[in-house]
């Protein structure tokens, strides 16, 4: 795929094959509810912020490993169809897939099943070319693969990573965690050096920002373009506008700003691909 870019901007993470099914609430113990609506398609935080970088940018280069199975394989063509240069290192694995309920309010509650595959540094992929890069945004993978991706001028990565961002000891320039989301949480200390900048999103309250000094700036989540639908991939496309508006050098509070109406544009459409900001 050519890339004629407005940026260079590139994800390293993780897919997942995810099944969706909208109900109307979801079942307690023991209960049978039925689905008004069922789809797949890819999903996961990489490949979420990967197409809603690409919509942002003319093009996004996304590093990824993939199960060497059919879900796999047809996870990697529906990116690229949808503008994402997926370049992937595959695995004799069953590609993680995820199950996704979809209530009437539009919440989504997640099962995940199998392990996140993120790539190795020391695998055969393009990681040369990150050092032109002017952003990337790291959500899976090894030390050698964050390390690569730290020659990109601008680095934002998931609090999902947060144990190998903890081990690999290298600097980052955003970390994105949230207030909400139990598994999404970051206390300082946790990673060394600690990144400059902390973002922790709470939903539809907005968020703060915290800088390496310790001050605060808390933002107003951005009004919804439309009624809301689905929030899945809402948290990814938010983050992949904060690494889009930091990469082209807008100040913090901008980005932030920029991100949250990339979260809310997502919100109002089926799935996380219908309606992320272009």
């Amino acid at each position: 795929m050519g890339e004629s870019l407005l940026m260079r901007v590139a994800v390293v993470g993780h897919v997942e094959w995810i099944e969706f099914a909208r109900v109307e609430r979801l079942p307690v113990a023991g209960e049978i509810v039925h689905a008004s609506d069922a789809w797949e398609e890819p999903g996961g935080g990489g490949a979420v912020a990967a197409v809603q970088l690409a919509r942002l940018a003319g093009g996004c280069l996304f590093l990824t490993a993939l199960g060497d199975d059919e879900l796999g394989q047809r996870a990697k063509r529906e990116l690229e169809e949808l503008g994402v240069r997926v370049e992937a290192s595959w695995r004799s694995v069953p590609q993680r897939r995820a199950l996704v309920h979809v209530d009437s309010d539009g919440e989504r509650t997640i099962t995940v099943i199998g392990d996140r595959l993120g790539p190795h540094g020391d695998e055969a992929l393009p990681w040369h070319e990150l050092a032109e890069y002017d952003g990337v945004y790291f959500t899976a993978g090894d030390a050698g693969a964050l390390r690569a991706a730290r020659a990109a001028r601008m680095l934002v990565a998931s609090v999902r990573a947060k144990p190998m961002l903890a081990a690999a000891g290298v600097q980052l320039d955003v970390l994105v965690s949230s207030m909400k989301d139990e598994g999404e949480r970051y206390s300082a200390g946790e990673i060394e050096p600690p990144p400059d900048l902390v973002v922790r999103t709470a939903g539809s309250a907005g968020g703060s920002l915290v800088a390496a000094d310790g001050s605060t700036t808390e933002w107003a989540a951005a009004p919804l373009p439309g009624p809301p639908v689905d929030t899945y991939g809402a948290g990814d496309s938010f983050a992949a506008g904060l690494t889009f508006a930091l990469a082209e050098g807008r100040t913090p509070a901008e980005a932030l700003a920029f991100g949250a109406r990339c979260g809310a544009a997502c919100v109002t459409g089926r799935g996380p691909y219908e309606a992320q900001l272009r």
